[in-house]
Order: structure tokens, then C-alpha cells, then sequence
């Protein structure tokens, strides 16, 4: 996380809000995918959040996040109403997929699969 303190306290808030309402009023607009938040990054303003979601478990990941870009609206209203008394500005909300599981995983793949030779002791 980089960025002001500000900046952090800022996205730290979102991230437990929209997690909140992901996980309890818009299930709905998810399906049955279980979808958590990894990451918010502000936007030195604090006009744009970028939220990173991770879908673990999602067969199609880019129909979810289409479908939560279509409800996006509705979605920083409920976060509105959550921390108008915390925060002036509420944000637009910008949504990416996180792949940093799926990099890593594939890393460990690579790495299990590499064809290193054993060290021979004559040297």
C-alpha cells in the first residue's frame, strides 16, 4: 500500500465497507460467487478508488466483473450512505481483477517444474 497516511485511512475505510456490502446487501449482483476485496488504491484527490476484487473460485470472471460494473451506481450509493459522516468526498469507484494469485500460482508451477541436475561432489 502507497500513498499518504491519509490516503491509506482512506482506502482502509473503503475496503471494509465495500466489503461489508458485498458481502451482505448486494448478493444479488454476485450470484454465488465469492468474490473479496484485495486492494483499494486512492487517487491523491480521493476522487477515484481503485478496487482490485479477487474471484477465487469464478468460472468467468470478466461476465462477474462486467455485471458489477453495470450495478457500479448503486454500489457507491450504498457506500455513500455507509461513510458520508466519515468521509466528504465518495469516490468513483474503479474496479480491476486481481491476478496476483493466479501469477503466483502459476510461479509455483514453474518453479515445481524446473529440471535442475543434482550437484556433482567431485568439485
Amino acid at each position: 500500500m502507497s500513498g499518504t497516511v491519509r490516503q491509506q485511512k482512506y482506502s482502509k475505510l473503503i475496503l471494509k465497507e465495500l466489503s461489508d456490502i458485498f458481502q451482505r446487501d448486494k448478493r444479488g449482483i454476485l450470484g454465488n460467487a465469492f468474490i473479496t476485496i484485495a486492494d483499494v488504491r486512492m487517487s491523491p484527490d480521493l476522487s477515484i478508488a481503485k478496487v482490485y476484487l479477487s474471484m477465487t473460485l469464478a468460472k468467468d470472471k470478466q461476465a462477474i466483473l462486467s455485471n458489477i460494473e453495470s450495478h457500479k451506481s448503486e454500489i457507491r450509493k450504498a457506500l455513500g450512505d455507509r461513510i458520508r459522516n466519515q468521509a466528504r468526498i465518495i469516490p468513483a469507484l474503479v474496479f480491476f481483477i486481481d491476478e496476483i494469485e493466479e501469477n503466483a500460482q502459476r510461479m509455483e508451477d514453474l518453479i515445481k517444474n524446473l529440471n535442475i541436475p543434482k550437484e556433482s561432489k567431485d568439485e
